[in-house]
């Protein structure tokens, strides 16, 4: 009778303890992901949206925001491209498996518990019935957990870098599509101007075709250059629009979304004459956040090879046992380790050590590329400067020519012909400005890339912390 409540006695701790190994374990929750829903969800994105408001408060210098705004600057547009951009929900999401990788990392291996009943069909006194319980309990040798733990949490910082690397990056094309829709919008303008100009002209030598003073010819080329202005201008208009739709992609908002707000081009079209000193441009090697992803890869492979090489030495592990024999109460523990006579992990060391010099390899070829990339965006921001300069002494010429071709033409000693004629000459070098504008603009733009850096715009005002990822995660969207 003892013998049999020891054998229930037994069993049923088998089950209580199968029953405690379910009870904290995670439930499935299937999710959805319609893509009709989602593509109608983007649809309805909107920069009037309250809770990018808020959003956008909190990179505000005084707390507080008019609603809606008056004007959307770089700066403000870089936020909403923040709140919005799915690159960096992609990134987000890429850290958050990282960080998950991290507990997985923590977690120390389960023991094992084996329950082997059997019948000894010619034995019935005092029992047939055996019963056999032995637990196997995992003990990790030589650090092994502490090296994979600092490799996950490496691993996880490279990830929290990447989210910066990929915001600059949305900064970058909100910044470079804003410029290219401002320019645009000044071609444009100076395009119609061109074309009232032209259109003057050619009223003008009409005239004075029918009077017989000029040729067909002179009457014709001024034909052909009216009708090239105003293929120029149907042009510029076609630009317009995609640099508009170009602009709402970066900010990661459909371009309706853009209809009605009124944007602020001065932060893009500022020139600084100040190029970074030596301090700043070293310094770029310091913050950078794809070198400083590298540098976290770098060392979860440290990590990794300090792991392969702890697994040379094999874990211990423990085996208490129980068994029920006939009546009889048997006990017995009998460590055991894996021998390591025919593999000493050399393979996958070798591995690791690859695997680190890979990295390292990369870090160094990307930090001669972002030298590379300061030297020669900072020449070429310097010469634009320089052609900016040149332009500009150019159009202050002609514009005290046709000051005084003014005061001519009062007196009568120019026809008006001739003034059109130099208000034209005017008109293509203010075009001829635009453009050497814009490219020292760009110029800066690469300069600004090569430093991940801006000299108008606060790190706080991109940079993602913590915070930002719990809002965004709760309040955005499919």
């Amino acid at each position: 009778m003892s013998s049999n409540r020891s054998t229930s006695s037994q069993c049923l701790l088998a089950f209580v303890t199968g029953m405690l190994a379910l009870v904290g374990c995670v439930r499935f929750e299937p999710q959805t992901l319609v893509p009709e829903k989602v593509a109608g969800q983007f649809a309805e994105r909107s920069l009037e949206d309250p809770l990018l408001r808020d959003y956008l408060g909190r990179y505000s210098t005084n707390g507080t925001l008019p609603w809606p705004l008056p004007a959307w600057d770089l700066d403000r547009l870089v936020v909403a491209g923040l709140y919005f951009h799915p690159d960096l929900d992609l990134a987000r999401a890429h850290w958050a498996v990282a960080r998950a990788g991290g507990k997985t990392a923590r977690e120390r291996p389960n023991p094992t518990l084996t329950v082997a009943p059997a019948y000894n069909t010619s034995q019935g006194i005092p029992t047939p019935w055996l019963v056999t319980a032995a637990l196997d309990i995992p003990i990790e040798t030589a650090g092994k957990r502490g090296y994979r733990v600092a490799q996950a949490d490496k691993l996880s910082e490279a990830a929290r870098w990447n989210i910066a690397s990929v915001a600059w990056a949305v900064r970058s094309h909100i910044r470079d599509s804003l410029l290219n829709l401002g320019t645009a919008l000044q071609n444009e303008a100076l395009l119609r101007q061109q074309q009232t100009i032209q259109e003057e002209n050619l009223r003008i030598l009409e005239g004075q075709f029918q009077l017989g003073a000029i040729s067909a010819f002179e009457r014709t080329q001024a034909r052909i250059a009216a009708d090239g202005t105003r293929l120029a201008l149907r042009d510029s208009e076609r630009q317009r629009e995609e640099f508009r739709v170009q602009l709402a992609d970066a900010i990661g908002v459909p371009v309706k979304a853009l209809s009605g707000i009124q944007l602020s081009f001065s932060t893009v079209e500022a020139l600084p004459t100040e190029l970074p000193d030596d301090e700043l441009r070293a310094k770029t090697l310091f913050h950078r956040a794809d070198l400083m992803s590298l540098l976290a890869e770098f060392e979860a492979s440290q990590s990794a090879l300090q792991l392969e090489i702890a697994r040379q030495y094999p874990d211990i592990h423990l085996g208490p046992g129980y068994e029920y024999d006939q009546g009889n109460n048997k006990w017995s523990i009998g460590p055991s380790l894996t021998l390591p006579l025919l593999s000493r992990n050399q393979g996958a060391i070798a591995e690791a050590k690859a695997r680190r010099e890979e990295v390292a390899a990369a870090f160094l070829s990307a930090q001669a590329h972002v030298l590379s990339d300061l030297e020669r965006s900072a020449a070429g921001y310097r010469a634009s400067l320089q052609k900016v300069a040149d332009v500009e002494s150019l159009r202050i010429d002609l514009l005290k020519q046709e000051s005084f071709a003014q005061s001519m033409l009062a007196a009568g000693e120019i026809s008006k012909s001739d003034l059109a004629a130099l208000r034209l000459q005017l008109s293509a070098a203010a075009l001829a400005r635009l453009d050497s504008l814009t490219k020292s603009r760009q110029a800066y733009g690469l300069l600004e890339d090569a430093m991940q850096t801006s000299l108008h715009l606060s790190p706080s005002a991109w940079e993602t912390s913590d915070r930002d990822i719990g809002l965004h995660a709760q309040t955005v969207r499919p």
